[in-house]
């Protein structure tokens, strides 16, 4: 992934309002970020732990999303498997919901899937962080080939969410 400034990242969102891509947290490490192993630039908000977003190049365009999820609590998330990397991490997953952009949004209508916890499925694929004893299966297919299959899942989530 090409690495992406905070100004790039907000006129990204395409189911929030200006005004609430303004107040929205954008992590401060972006500089820091291991943008050649991401195939899409996941995080929580710490102020509000209840919100996370995504943002992914698709065809040459960003799109960014705000999510909706579940507060993480001290207790063992759920460990199901992510529709995004197929890992189950020790971390658990989240069903993270997304406003539809436009006037579907506008009128409450929404869409979610399960993704990792901690947004770090691209880390998943590559081995770049430890997932957790058994959390993902054994598979034939290349490296390459597992991360095409990520930004593939992550592009259908949001043509879901824009159509």
């Amino acid at each position: 992934m090409t690495p992406l400034t905070e100004q790039e990242i907000r006129a990204a969102f395409v189911n929030c309002t200006k005004g609430e891509t303004k107040r929205l947290y954008v992590p401060r490490d972006l500089a820091q970020q291991p943008w050649a192993d991401l195939d899409y630039l996941g995080w929580r908000d710490p102020r509000a732990p209840d919100r996370a977003y995504l943002v992914a190049e698709l065809d040459g365009r960003r799109k960014a999303l705000a999510l909706r999820c579940p507060t993480p609590t001290t207790r063992q998330p759920p460990r199901g498997m992510c529709a995004i990397c197929l890992t189950s991490p020790a971390g658990g997953v989240s069903l993270m919901v997304a406003a539809k952009a436009g006037r579907a949004g506008q009128q409450g209508n929404s869409v979610g899937t399960y993704i990792c916890t901690d947004l770090a499925c691209s880390l998943y694929v590559r081995g770049r962080k430890d997932a957790g004893p058994g959390a993902r299966m054994p598979e034939s297919l290349t490296l390459e080939e597992k991360a095409r299959r990520t930004v593939a899942n992550v592009a259908a989530f949001i043509a879901r969410v824009t159509g």
